[in-house]
C-alpha cells in the first residue's frame, strides 16, 4: 500500500512541478522576446529530459554507472520507438528518404557501438574519445 501511495505522491508532484517549469519558463522566455516555437521546443526538450537527467546524477553519485548507461539507452528506447509508434497510429507519418536511408542505420549503428562498449561493465576513457 506504501508503495502504491509512493507512486502515486510522485507522479502528482511530477505533473505539478512539470506545470510550474513550463509556466514558468515560458513567462521568462517571453519577457526576453523569445519566439514561441523556441520557447515549446526548449521546454519541451529540457521538460522530457529531466527526469533522465535526475535519474543518472542520482546513479553516479551512488555509484551506479550501469543505472545511468541504461537509463540512457531505455530513454531513447522509449523515445524512438514507443513516441513514434504511438504518434504513427494516430496520425501516419511522412517519412524523408533521408531518415530511412542515412539517419535511422546510423542511429542504429551508434545504439549498438555503445552496447559493444558497456559489454564488460564500464566505459573507459578510449572508448569516451
Amino acid at each position: 500500500m506504501i508503495i502504491w501511495l509512493t507512486l502515486l505522491s510522485g507522479l502528482v508532484l511530477l505533473i505539478l512541478g512539470a506545470e510550474v517549469l513550463v509556466k514558468g519558463a515560458s513567462r521568462l522566455a517571453t519577457f526576453f522576446g523569445v519566439p514561441s516555437l523556441v520557447i515549446g521546443l526548449t521546454i519541451v526538450a529540457f521538460g522530457t529530459s529531466a527526469p533522465e537527467l535526475a535519474v543518472s546524477v542520482k546513479a553516479a553519485f551512488d555509484g551506479e554507472a550501469e543505472l545511468a548507461i541504461a537509463n540512457v539507452i531505455g530513454s531513447n528506447i522509449v523515445n524512438v520507438l514507443v513516441i513514434l509508434g504511438i504518434s504513427s497510429i494516430i496520425l501516419p507519418l511522412a517519412i524523408a528518404n533521408q531518415l530511412v536511408r542515412q539517419d535511422l542505420p546510423i542511429m542504429v549503428g551508434l545504439s549498438l557501438v555503445l552496447v559493444l562498449f558497456v559489454q564488460d561493465g564500464q566505459l573507459g576513457k578510449i572508448e569516451q574519445s
